[in-house]
């Protein structure tokens, strides 16, 4: 998608009130852009400065981000969550590393726009769900776990049901379906495609190359890839990972600091619950980085 197509489609239509007009075309005008895992501090650093850049070129309603290996590549903090809305990011998702820091537990309690995957425990903390508004356009974001290879309470496919009740009546819907599983990822896709706006793939930090728009409207793509450390292994110094492969031992990893990228899509809406488009936007961490955060 050019620039000029970019910043042509990134005025919003006013608030309204009744369902009737929410649903008639241009009630849905959103762009929402999806940043894909952020993987330790060289991926916090990474999307810290690649945001203002994508602000200026895509113009985004929303911004929603993976945070869960932000925190030394593992799980995320109460001061990470809040740099990052600081930021502008609307709205954080999580995944299997979740629990990985204590100290989140009863932040994810507040009601701040974090959700951990809603098939996990009801008495495990945090929600499922969140609600975020921009210029009168509601967006709904769910958190998915897969269920192979990965612990999670309850099935993700009986319990987005749950979630898209207690999201209710919103412009757009974006569920993040993080799970080690492609099978899993591709029949999310299908079994809400008409239903939510998007279904966007996390957890193997490798972008795939399916991005695409399913026949009911829905926007998919089985992994969107990681922000952070290209020049490792899906993250981890890559010497560690391969040691790690050859000797077949344990090896404490450490979080790689080459060649860092932001890794994300964005998607453009014109109507409620519907994509016209969802687009890959890979991007190298800008050379001037300087600054000390």
């Amino acid at each position: 998608m050019a620039e000029s197509e970019a910043a042509a489609g990134a005025a919003l239509a006013p608030a309204t009130s009744s369902r009737e007009e929410r649903s008639s075309p241009g009630a849905g005008d959103a762009r929402i852009l999806f940043v894909g895992d952020v993987v330790g501090g060289i991926g916090r650093h990474t999307l810290l400065d690649c945001l203002p850049i994508l602000r200026e070129r895509y113009a985004p309603t929303f911004v929603v981000v993976n945070g869960e290996n932000a925190a030394g590549g593992l799980g995320i903090t109460p001061k990470i969550a809040d740099q990052m809305f600081a930021a502008g990011v609307d709205a954080i998702t999580l995944g299997n590393h979740a629990y990985h820091r204590r100290e989140i537990y009863p932040y994810l309690e507040t009601q701040k726009p974090i959700v951990r995957p809603a098939n996990y425990l009801r008495s495990q903390p945090g929600r499922g769900v969140c609600v975020v508004e921009r210029g009168g356009v509601r967006l709904g974001v769910v958190s998915l776990s897969g269920n192979l290879y990965l612990r999670a309470g309850r099935s993700a496919f009986t319990e987005i049901e749950v979630a898209l009740n207690e999201i209710g009546d919103v412009e757009h819907i974006l569920v993040d379906m993080h799970a080690e599983a492609t099978s899993e990822k591709v029949a999310m896709g299908w079994h809400l495609d008409g239903r939510v706006t998007a279904v966007v793939g996390t957890h193997t930090h490798v972008p795939t190359a399916d991005a695409r728009v399913l026949p009911g409207g829905t926007a998919y793509i089985t992994d969107v890839g990681m922000t952070g450390p290209r020049g490792g292994v899906i993250g981890v110094k890559r010497e560690q990972a391969i040691a790690s492969l050859l000797t077949q031992m344990p090896v404490r990893f450490e979080t790689s600091e080459e060649d860092p990228w932001l890794m994300s899509v964005l998607i453009s809406c014109s109507q409620r619950l519907r994509a016209d488009s969802i687009e890959q936007v890979l991007m190298p961490r800008p050379a001037d980085t300087s600054r000390d955060r």
